[in-house]
């Protein structure tokens, strides 16, 4: 009897038996070896095409819908966004054996022998790139089915080890009697919540017995952290010291831990914040001052030194310590230029009055809108009845109330104008996902790389809009195209257009006439991703390709590229970036010219760095090397 080990050697069998008993005996096991190669799959380099007749509003954009493979999306991804996610959202095909997989372009159907080592090999090679997206709060939210639940369970298991957070159960629908084996109507789906130790939902429990009565106008009030979660170097705008003019104190910055708000100084010309600026807090009084706390004045520089050598200086100085740290890491490209800027010099403290202790924000109980009880994971159907309610123990907690799925089809239809998308999520539920894990103020991303429908970006846009939020979003969708159907794009036919509706508004006919919703406002770039492979990238990448890479890496927006001129320029009040696609006379003039108009910490990005080191001396100037930044950035194959 012939096998498919006729071939091998007693050692070469030996040593597969070995490999066999040392391999994993618990835990998900799929046959990966047997499968047909996924064509997605490649060690091609990826950039994307700005599609400017796809795109909505005007630059810069601040939202991204991306059409492509999301394997190729998401290693692009890592080139900018690694560790800068808060919350993942999606909603993978349930492998329902109904056209609702598509593997190397062909539906994968229920009498496939390896329908579920195909399925959980795509979603594996995808999880693994996401999770490196993940901020140190981040969190990621999957929609299932029964069909693949345990299965997905113990892949995210296998790829997010000890983060599970919970599971959400929602009723998708009121209940049918068409399942022909059973006689019995499935009408629940699952949502997985996996989590970085840092994350928690808004759901909280809050004690006001211990709120402030001091007689303020607006009530007692509970202090809350006037700091984020987020470093100097993850938020370099948001490190500046603050002054109580009641005391004459300074409070310098946590480094690791830098303010919420932004300050008035580095307000940027005609933009907008939906928070207040620090400096309107502490004129309102809504901050809430150390008391009897210790302070300190240097009168000298060496008097400052000495407290820093021997640790007696105020905890947040020590910055100072870090200081040839994160000038060696500006350099090498891990941290943004902007950092060593809003360091003020050390003669800044000298003759101050530092204080010790740390501010706190007030936070009034009559102004505090979110829920004061914990999250529960049952999620409720919004069209239950009073008494149903009445009958659910919500004393303790609370819950998600949502719609069913015929809400999402529902609306999509009236926004696309047709039901090409089958079983869209209720808009209602991600926007409580979103809700829960995002918070308003922090310009947090929201990623979702199955994006379908555009649910998620219209989530983002509504809660925004609900709560003067700044949240952004990133959509990857795929066009779906297949053998039988090559044309097929849901991306600029579906998920584009119903964000287009979204931010312009929509209209649908009823019996009693035209029904309008008006425009959420907003943009977003539209990008295809291309491979390039490596051999060919010195050659055939191009350099809008890398300016929009580049963009990502610095910028919390995006610019179109200008063809005309010599150089591109990304510039902030402390940072300039500038992309000099081929190094000449012309190039190098306008370069030297932004130069000596803004004295400011700069990263050039060149094909030539060593030309150009020879002909440009500054400490503040600091030249980068070009593809291999990207490179080095780039995500590849688990």
């Amino acid at each position: 009897m012939n096998t498919k080990y006729d071939h091998l050697s007693k050692e070469e069998l030996v040593s597969l038996l070995l490999s066999r008993d040392s391999s994993r005996k618990i835990g998900l096991v799929w046959e990966r070896d047997e499968l047909e190669h996924e064509k997605s799959l490649n060690n091609d380099f990826v950039t994307f095409d700005f599609e400017q007749n796809y795109s909505l509003g005007e630059a810069p954009y601040d939202n991204l819908l991306i059409e492509g493979d999301n394997f190729d999306a998401l290693r692009y991804l890592n080139i900018a966004y690694k560790g800068r996610v808060k919350c993942i959202y999606i909603d993978p095909p349930y492998n329902t054996g109904n056209k609702d997989f598509i593997y190397n372009d062909r539906f994968v159907d229920k009498e496939d022998a390896w329908r579920h080592s195909k399925w959980l090999e795509y979603l594996y090679r995808r999880l693994e790139l996401a999770k490196d997206l993940l901020s140190v709060d981040g969190v990621i939210f999957v929609s299932i089915g029964e069909e693949e639940y345990s299965h997905l369970s113990l892949l995210m298991e296998q790829v997010f080890p000890g983060k599970k957070v919970c599971t959400f159960v929602w009723r998708r629908r009121s209940g049918a009697n068409d399942e022909k084996n059973w006689f019995v109507s499935e009408d629940h789906e699952y949502i997985l919540c996996y989590a970085n130790p840092g994350f928690t939902f808004a759901g909280i429990n809050k004690d006001w017995s211990k709120a402030t009565d001091d007689g303020d106008d607006r009530g007692p009030w509970v202090d809350g952290p006037l700091n984020q979660g987020k470093d100097i170097k993850q938020r370099p705008e948001s490190y500046y010291q603050i002054f109580n003019p009641v005391t004459d104190t300074w409070y310098p910055c946590d480094p690791d831990s830098v303010w919420r708000f932004a300050t008035i100084a580095r307000a940027k010309a005609g933009k907008k914040i939906r928070t207040k600026y620090m400096e309107e807090l502490v004129e309102e009084d809504r901050i809430s001052w150390p008391a009897n706390e210790q302070t300190v004045t240097y009168n000298s520089l060496e008097e400052l030194y000495e407290a820093l050598e021997n640790g007696s200086a105020p905890h947040n100085l020590r910055v100072y310590e870090r200081y040839d740290v994160l000038k060696e890491e500006i350099v090498n490209g891990t941290a943004d230029a902007r950092i060593l800027e809003n360091i003020p010099p050390l003669e800044f403290w000298i003759g101050k009055k530092i204080g010790m202790g740390k501010p706190r924000l007030k936070r009034f109980v009559s102004e505090i809108k979110k829920t004061d009880k914990p999250l529960s994971t049952w999620v409720l159907p919004s069209s239950m009845k009073k008494v149903e309610l009445e009958e659910v123990d919500l004393e303790e907690v609370v819950a998600f109330t949502v719609g069913y799925t015929s809400e999402g089809t529902s609306l999509l239809s009236k926004m696309v104008g047709n039901k090409d998308f089958q079983y869209p999520k209720p808009l209602s539920l991600i926007k409580s996902l979103v809700r829960q894990s995002t918070d308003s103020s922090s310009n947090d991303i929201i990623l979702d790389f199955f994006a379908g429908s555009g649910t998620t970006g219209h989530a983002v846009m509504e809660v925004n809009a609900e709560d003067d939020g700044d949240r952004r979003y990133i959509l990857v969708s795929s066009t779906e195209a297949t053998i039988a159907d090559p044309d097929k794009n849901v991306c600029r036919d579906i998920t584009a257009k119903r964000l287009r509706a979204a931010i312009e508004g929509y209209s649908w006919r009823t019996a009693k006439g035209i029904q309008k919703v008006e425009g959420l406002g907003g943009s977003f770039a539209y990008f295809k991703t291309q491979r390039i492979p490596h051999n060919n990238l010195y050659l055939d990448i191009n350099h809008d390709q890398i300016w929009y890479a580049l963009q990502q890496m610095h910028a919390d927006s995006i610019t179109p590229f200008l063809h005309k001129s010599p150089i591109q320029i990304f510039e902030t009040e402390s940072l300039l970036i500038i992309y000099i696609p081929q190094l000449d006379s012309e190039s190098y003039l306008a370069a030297m010219m932004k130069f000596e108009k803004r004295k400011v910490p700069t990263i050039v990005y060149t094909w030539q760095p060593g030309l150009l080191k020879q002909k440009i001396h500054s400490e503040h100037i600091y030249i980068q090397n070009l593809p291999d930044v990207l490179i080095e950035r780039f995500g590849g194959i688990q």
